[in-house]
């Protein structure tokens, strides 16, 4: 179908006093420009499963454990955009509500910054931050790109905003000099393409109530999103029975296992792909500890536990009760995975 570009985005709800749960409960009224790359199955940072589990309100991406990151992020934004300015000569300024497509109404945009442009057009910036060593990202064999997962998201702020450039300030040191500046334009078939899979997304699975499967290629994000979403073990649950589908996972995964250990070169791929099966087979088990294939064999994830005190206890212990310990124990889960074959028929 032919792209329509002759639309102005319209104003769902403007964010300057909007509290952060109430944003969040606007944000779940559609899909914004972060969720872009994870209905794309390219997001580093969470699943489709994730998305449509926040769509819903069923679990939440749980990012305390990141939070001095994304708090970083959000103190350095103002400097960075000062930075862009500064190195660009832009005149840059805010607009503070949350844009949604008039014609794709589940389309949503909450911008860092907008970009006036000398020739009267509008562009958009956005800001990130990242460390050192994670810098190199924005090249691909010596050529200067933009991640595809934030490729992504600035293509569908394009598509709501009805504009056709997007600018990336990405600051990674401590001085201007250590700023990244890229930029890309609007792409049109690539744009189409992108609402078609949102489309999919939010209408098949988060309007219908059909979790998405797990297409994604990194066993341990799929393992993340499992923890999230199950929460901890169910001893007392049953045995899974596998069926046929399944249980090619199964077979596949020890397959993979004598093959790594047939070989001591180019084991990372074989390790991946072992990774995403026992993820995808943890998927099927839901809760349960365990499961049997339909050829026998005996799957077990089951939990170790053990006592221990986290770093902030420790911190608190040292400065707030020295002679108290127990105040600060935490019990952590962690679950071993393994498969047994089971024993051929005696002669």
């Amino acid at each position: 179908m032919a792209q329509d570009t002759a639309y102005q985005p319209l104003v769902l709800v403007d964010t300057a006093q909007l509290s952060r749960p109430d944003w969040l409960e606007y944000r779940r009224k559609g899909l914004g420009g972060s969720d872009a790359a994870a209905v794309l199955n390219i997001s580093p940072f969470r699943t489709a499963r994730d998305l449509y589990y926040d769509k819903l309100g069923i679990v939440t991406a749980d990012d305390h454990a990141n939070w001095v990151a994304l708090e970083v992020g959000n103190l350095l934004e103002p400097l960075v955009a000062r930075i862009f300015a500064e190195k660009t000569g832009l005149k840059i300024y805010q607009r503070k509500c949350m844009f949604q497509h008039p014609h794709y109404p589940w389309m949503l945009a909450d911008l860092d910054y907008l970009v006036e442009m000398p020739d009267g057009t509008t562009a958009i910036l956005e800001i990130k931050t990242t460390n050192y060593n994670a810098k190199d990202k924005w090249w691909y064999n010596g050529e200067e790109i933009v991640p595809v997962y934030y490729e992504t998201q600035g293509r569908h702020y394009m598509a709501v905003m009805n504009l056709d450039r997007v600018y990336y300030c990405c600051l990674y040191g401590n001085n201007e000099d250590e700023a990244i500046i890229r930029r890309i334009d609007r792409d049109m078939a690539y744009e189409m393409e992108l609402i078609m899979l949102e489309q999919d997304f939010w209408e098949n699975n988060v309007l219908a109530k059909l979790p998405p499967p797990y297409w994604e290629d990194d066993g341990d994000l799929i393992l993340e999103s499992l923890r999230r979403a199950l929460g901890p073990a169910d001893k007392d649950a049953p045995p899974i029975s596998l069926n046929k589908a399944q249980s090619a996972r199964v077979t596949r995964f020890l397959e993979l296992q004598e093959e790594k250990g047939r070989r001591d070169a180019d084991t990372k791929a074989v390790e991946a792909e072992m990774k995403r099966l026992k993820a995808l087979i943890v998927a099927d088990m839901g809760t349960s500890c365990s499961a049997i294939s339909d050829d026998g064999c005996t799957i077990t994830w089951n939990p170790v536990r053990k006592p221990g005190v986290s770093k902030e206890g420790l911190e608190r212990l040292k400065v707030v009760h020295p002679d108290i310990y127990t105040e600060y124990v935490t019990i952590s889960e962690s679950r071993r995975f393994n498969i047994k074959r089971p024993k051929p028929d005696a002669a």
